[in-house]
């Protein structure tokens, strides 16, 4: 992996981005700034904020960030810009960061804190009883998790590349755990000096993950907790939103990008509000701008190996702004007439205006996977085509989970990320390689992806994967999107289910979403593997409880593609 100290990068992205937005002030207010102003919560515990505020008197809107990345310091101004604008601005440490007292544990308080500080803020005299909300990633999660309580009073909603929901979200993808991702943030955030957890692979690979801490020589007492509840279960609930979406009556616009680890989440919590929320004003007024962007949103027109040109980059601060002034300030900005999805339909590099998620005008069409048996890598005979398979012999790989495949970008965090080249893991033995015919004439795909797979494997649990890939006419395969699926939880993740060695399965692998446009000369592929490794751990194949196996066994599989198991993609193509 790219030795970089990433968890410092990140910070500084999430700070220097998503903090307040730097605009273009015209000075029209002066700032008196409040550092270090102490917010009581309901148990005592106080929460550090720097205050940024007009020097003048009157009432006035404010926008809130909460964030666990530290609230900067007040001579840096941070609020400035906004308070120029005629805002008061409120950074605030959450618990346990920062100078804000309490304990630090991810995602347990911040629903009550937020919900408190609201509160804190309607009682102040500058307060005018206009609350906006702003940030990204975590930020994200503090603004979402506290909205069902704010009340009529949170006025709107700027979220970038939102967390959501902790379990649904972040923690478990298929049933299988985010491995670099939670130990590597995780350990990060818990002040330890293990950040070098990102890239170091001894680390990712210290087993058993029940208690992975051992291996940075520090206790974390919540990368714990996450292991110890691979289920939905009450140690999740008391952080989800999960059934109260509609309690969330809002405007909310967020932003988020193809290749960013929230990239299929942020369509199921805008549309759970568009559909759901009580209020008929919060459904109309849901907004998302999907980029060609990792985590990292609108920083350089070059994502990974693809150039998608200086059309992808947009003025994120101008359209915050616009945001914030029409429904702080009443502005006529025009948000009124957005659009409720804005995407980027990559290959094309255009961006366009949608009214709804799934695209109604979608057709889904299966893709089937072809060979003689021998798909294994670039070189097999694997193929991809709209004709069902006939009397094919299946493709056969060994999954060694002391070897398994390496994360190669994607909706990847903690290493490189975004559209690369796949030719280094299309030459191993256990990816399975299928591959169309060149494109004759464009072909576009927008939306949710899948793949159904027949497979069988000699062991009792293993995982399979699966990723879209876009073949360029030069022999770049520029992967789109991918997706995991523990074969414990092929039918349910909070009932799962081992599976008997030999015999053959059905799975539903989700691949996420994307929006591309496969161009005359491009092919489309499909990689079929068991192992994405690490940004997923790698299933030890035991079947045993998970997180708490030291050893790993191999594992047979097999994949089918014939007249009964008709082993496919379905693509959602747009005419």
């Amino acid at each position: 992996m790219k030795k970089i100290n990433i968890l410092i990068w990140l910070m500084l992205v999430f700070w220097s981005v998503f903090r307040g937005a730097t605009l273009a002030a015209d000075q029209r207010l002066d700032v008196e700034t409040r550092p270090e102003i102490k917010i009581p919560m309901r148990d005592g515990v106080e929460l550090s904020a720097n205050i940024f505020l007009p020097k003048t008197e009157g009432k006035f809107p404010v926008i809130l960030a909460r964030t666990p990345y530290g609230k900067g310091k007040a001579e840096d101004g941070v609020g400035r810009p906004w308070v120029s604008r005629g805002y008061v601005y409120i950074s605030q440490d959450c618990r346990g960061k920062g100078t804000s007292g309490g304990q630090w544990t991810p995602f347990i308080h911040d629903r009550s804190d937020g919900e408190d500080t609201h509160r804190w803020i309607l009682k102040q005299p500058w307060s005018n009883g206009k609350i906006g909300t702003t940030g990204g990633s975590y930020l994200g999660y503090t603004q979402w998790i506290s909205a069902p309580g704010a009340g009529d009073f949170l006025k709107a909603m700027f979220t970038t590349v939102p967390l959501v929901d902790p379990y649904d979200d972040l923690a478990y993808v298929g049933g299988a755990y985010q491995l670099q991702l939670l130990m590597g943030w995780g350990s990060g955030t818990a002040g330890s000096t293990a950040t070098r957890s990102w890239k170091r692979e001894d680390w990712l690979r210290a087993l058993p993950l029940c208690t992975w801490d051992t291996a940075i020589q520090q206790t974390v007492p919540f990368l714990r907790d996450w292991v110890a509840h691979p289920r939905f279960d009450n140690y999740w609930k008391q952080s989800s939103i999960r059934g109260r979406h509609k309690a969330i009556t809002s405007p909310v616009f967020t932003v988020c990008g193809w290749y960013d680890i929230y990239s299929k989440s942020v369509f199921g919590h805008v549309n759970a509000v568009r559909t759901g929320s009580r209020s008929k004003f919060a459904r109309k007024h849901q907004h998302l701008m999907m980029g060609p962007w990792p985590h990292g949103v609108n920083r350089d027109r070059k994502v990974g190996d693809v150039d998608f040109g200086e059309v992808s980059l947009v003025k994120m601060n101008e359209i915050q702004t616009k945001w914030f002034d029409h429904w702080l300030k009443d502005e006529k900005t025009g948000v009124e007439t957005w659009a409720p999805f804005r995407i980027f339909v990559m290959g094309r590099n255009q961006w366009r205006d949608e009214q709804e998620w799934p695209l109604q005008r979608t057709r889904y069409t299966p893709y089937y996977f072809h060979s003689g048996g021998l798909a294994n890598t670039l070189k097999g005979d694997g193929r991809l085509s709209t004709t069902k398979p006939g009397n094919e012999p299946a493709d056969r790989f060994v999954y060694d989970p002391e070897d398994p495949v390496p994360t190669a970008g994607g909706c990847s965090l903690g290493g490189p990320a975004g559209p690369r080249n796949q030719a280094t893991v299309e030459q191993r033995q256990d990816v399975l390689v299928f591959t169309s015919e060149p494109m004759t004439a464009e072909l576009e795909i927008t939306g949710p992806i899948k793949v159904i797979l027949y497979a069988a494997s000699t062991a009792t649990d293993t995982d399979w994967t699966g990723k879209l890939v876009d073949v360029w006419p030069d022999g770049r395969a520029i992967n789109l999107c991918d997706g995991i699926l523990r074969a414990r939880c092929r039918k349910s993740t909070s009932r799962p289910k081992l599976i008997k060695p030999g015999k053959i399965y059905c799975y539903d692998i989700d691949l996420w979403v994307t929006s591309n446009t496969f161009l005359p000369g491009h092919r489309i592929r499909v990689e079929i593997s068991s192992s994405n490794f690490p940004r997923f751990d790698s299933n030890p194949n035991t079947g045993h409880p998970f997180g708490i196996d030291a050893e790993r066994q191999k594992a047979n599989q097999t994949v089918y593609h014939d007249t009964e198991h008709a082993s496919h993609i379905l693509l959602p193509v747009i005419p």
